[in-house]
């Protein structure tokens, strides 16, 4: 009994450390707000993509993100969006959109770290052509 006793206490304490490790993704109550801006104008629109523990541009395959959102086009709304729900940890942020001023398509993206399951972050994410 007490050979069968010790695998199964160390595979429960190396389950229970992987769980309590888990970074990035849903499942907490996170929150980034972002605004996407082309030298101060706002993108309505506009795709915003999220990749989950990532700290570098992870490229320009939107296939490789694991969620994507889009920019608001009402007044309270207006190239905002919301994204929920996240754990902390390491998130890099990518967006494509399109200025009607210079009728050109914008992308740019940024880094995000939470440091908190319950933060709260508000940022601005700048797009170029």
């Amino acid at each position: 009994m007490k050979t069968l006793k010790k695998p199964f206490l160390t595979s429960f304490f190396i389950l229970m450390i992987i769980g309590a490790c888990k970074k990035s993704g849903t499942g907490g109550d996170a929150q980034i707000n972002i605004t996407v801006k082309h030298h101060e104008k706002l993108i309505p629109g506009a795709s915003v993509y999220i990749k989950f523990g990532a700290k570098e541009f992870p490229g320009f395959n939107i296939n490789e993100y694991d969620n994507h959102y889009f920019t608001g086009s009402s007044v309270e709304e207006y190239g905002k969006t919301k994204i929920g729900n996240l754990l902390k940890g390491d998130y890099y942020l990518y967006a494509v959109g399109f200025d009607s001023s210079i009728f050109e398509k914008v992308t740019g993206g940024i880094y995000v770290k939470l440091s908190k399951n319950n933060e709260q972050k508000t940022l601005d994410l700048p797009v170029t052509e």
